[in-house]
């Protein structure tokens, strides 16, 4: 099964050699009002002897077609009912689709462990699935969140046969940008995602009872979440989910998740790469950051192949959100986009897929195609908060304005752990209403005096906001150790105030994710905050608005303010933390923005 293969490298590598599938072996269906088969539950046994299964699609064509892997962890039978368009649609356009189980997930052997086993199942799925019948030898592979980052996961591998990816929705590693954030937990995330994965790690255990638990906590996460210690979620143990006991374990970013971060070394990836990413999407920043990355840093070959595709649309894909989303693209033209990328990058077809390396939909605005991202014609502007001292709440005195501030006295506000500010639309994943996402009207939030607000005069002229957001805060506590937020807003001409973007810094982690160090009580510290990109048509007499306080629950999990170990505090230990925010000439706090005019 195994042949020795050349490299142009210094060192060989094993490969495996995988007979190719016969259609007689396993029974087919055909797949109503297509001209499309499928076999269910083909074997590829991997290089350790484990057998993953996959249902393989071919249209009704003699002719040898280039491949389309899937590589999915939740069931490869329904794995796009939430995603892209069904197998059989790319398959009756002129490819071979394989939907594959990974390793310990539903019809596939072995044992599940999250981007654990996906490098190597990748590299050989990938070179299995050129052996199929009807393969021409040529493999991509397409995708959503986890099975993005099967794909990237897989490119750093650098299979022979892998020609083209379109990861979507995934992030560059998988400690910040997808399970923390500065340093703090995406706790509604990362909880809620463990949970459903534990309800098919039951079912393969054959512990029912405990799979029907599990289902029922799921649908009370918005509960569950409040608990503490975050290390005794009540739904999970480690039996039902030892990994995110693990990630728990593992609050800074240390060799458990450096073997699986993509963004260690992007000169590892040398495929055509379409990039497809959401305003509203989690793992944004992660999908954009891979795109700079590889067109950097990537082999000479990658650089000039990868494109770059964003939408307003949630990690609910693909259902356009803002006040105009309706008139927003939907799941059609992302599958459009799919298709024609492969097209051109499989086939050959010279259909304009790369003619500009950056096409987007902007938030309430519309397509535009960019010569980069950001894109050249954005220029950053510095916008500066101000007050007399009394920024909480949106009836408040806060200004924001590109003049820098003079000697203004600080606002103060108190952060309570048992008192959270609520989150309320956002970047989370992936059910609404146990993680709110998406755009939402941020009334509630904003007139609480446990939130500063600064907001600026109506815009004279439409503008564009196109880049990377972020925030310079100039702030002190009174604890060891707190976290701040910021979120941008947009403000219309009726006062209703509409999140684009937000991000969160945790105090310990200022300086490095690796080593953390806590602050000293009263110090002013100069914070950075990185809210990510943003991509919204602002239209004239709307106003830009900056939000800043010390939570954004459950998004994140509510930092304690003692300093202490994380995620094993309870919430009698916690205290309260009175923080003050500066914006003086000494120490201005402020939001660059990337602007088009």
């Amino acid at each position: 099964m195994w042949q020795q293969q050349s490299t142009s490298g210094e060192h060989s590598v094993q490969t495996p050699h995988f007979p190719s599938s016969k259609g007689g072996q396993i029974p087919q269906e055909h797949i109503p009002g297509l001209n499309v088969s499928v076999e269910r539950d083909v074997p590829a046994t991997m290089r350790d002897g484990v057998v993953l299964r996959a249902d393989v699609y071919r249209p009704a064509t003699a002719a040898p077609l280039p491949v389309l892997l899937m590589r999915t962890i939740y069931d490869k039978r329904t794995a796009t009912l939430f995603g892209n368009s069904h197998p059989a649609w790319f398959a009756s356009h002129g490819y071979v689709v394989v939907v594959q189980d990974a390793r310990g997930r539903y019809a596939s052997d072995g044992d599940f462990y999250p981007f654990l086993n996906e490098m190597e199942d990748g590299y050989d799925s990938v070179e299995w699935a050129a052996t199929l019948s009807g393969s021409d030898g040529r493999v991509g592979m397409m995708g959503l969140s986890y099975l993005g980052a099967t794909q990237l996961l897989t490119a750093v591998m650098r299979p022979p046969s892998l020609v083209s990816i379109a990861p979507s929705f995934t992030s560059s590693q998988y400690y910040d940008g997808w399970t923390y954030n500065a340093g703090a937990f995406a706790l509604a995330f990362a909880a809620s995602w463990a949970n459903l994965l534990a309800i098919e790690d039951a079912r393969r255990r054959g512990d029912l009872a405990a799979a029907d638990s599990l289902g029922a906590s799921l649908r009370e996460s918005s509960a569950h979440l409040w608990s503490l210690p975050v290390s005794s979620y009540p739904p999970l143990d480690r039996v039902s989910a030892p990994y995110f006991f693990d990630w728990l374990e593992h609050p800074t970013y240390d060799g458990y998740w450096k073997r699986w971060s993509i963004d260690e070394d992007y000169g590892r990836i040398g495929v055509a790469a379409l990039h497809i990413g959401g305003w509203y999407d989690v793992f944004l920043s992660g999908t954009v950051k891979n795109f700079v990355g590889i067109r950097a840093e990537g082999s000479p070959e990658a650089r000039a192949r990868q494109k770059l595709l964003i939408g307003p649309w949630t990690h609910g894909p693909w259902t356009p959100v803002g006040r105009r989303g309706a008139e927003g693209p939907a799941t059609q033209s992302v599958d459009d986009w799919v298709l024609r990328w492969f097209d051109h990058t499989m086939k050959g077809e010279a259909n304009g897929a790369l003619d500009s390396p950056v096409t987007i939909f902007t938030v309430d605005g519309g397509w535009l195609d960019l010569d980069d991202w950001p894109p050249n014609n954005a220029h950053d502007e510095e916008w500066f908060a101000h007050s007399n001292g009394r920024a909480q709440s949106k009836f408040g005195d806060g200004t924001l304005d590109p003049i820098p501030p003079d000697d203004e006295p600080p606002d103060i506000y108190i952060y309570a752990p048992a008192a959270p500010v609520m989150s309320n639309g956002g970047h989370s994943c992936c059910i609404a209403a146990i993680s709110p996402m998406g755009p939402a009207d941020q009334h509630e939030a904003e007139s609480s005096p446990l939130m500063l607000v600064y907001t600026s005069e109506p815009l004279e002229d439409d503008i564009e906001l196109l880049g990377n957001v972020t925030v310079a805060l100039c702030a002190a506590s009174t604890a060891q150790d707190t976290d701040f937020t910021a979120r941008l807003c947009v403000v219309d001409e009726d006062g209703t105030s509409i999140n684009l973007q937000e991000g969160i810094v945790r105090a310990r982690f200022r300086e490095s994710l690796t080593t953390p160090s806590l602050i000293e009580p009263g110090v002013v510290y100069r914070f950075h905050i990185d809210l990510g990109p943003v991509g919204a048509a602002i239209p004239a007499g709307s106003r830009l608005r900056l939000d800043i306080t010390s939570s954004d629950f459950p998004q994140w999990d509510r930092n304690l303010n003692t300093g202490g170990p994380l995620m094993s505090g309870r919430l009698t230990t916690a205290v309260p933390a009175t923080q003050a925010v500066l914006h003086d000439r000494t120490h201005p706090t402020s939001i660059t923005l990337p602007v088009v005019r």
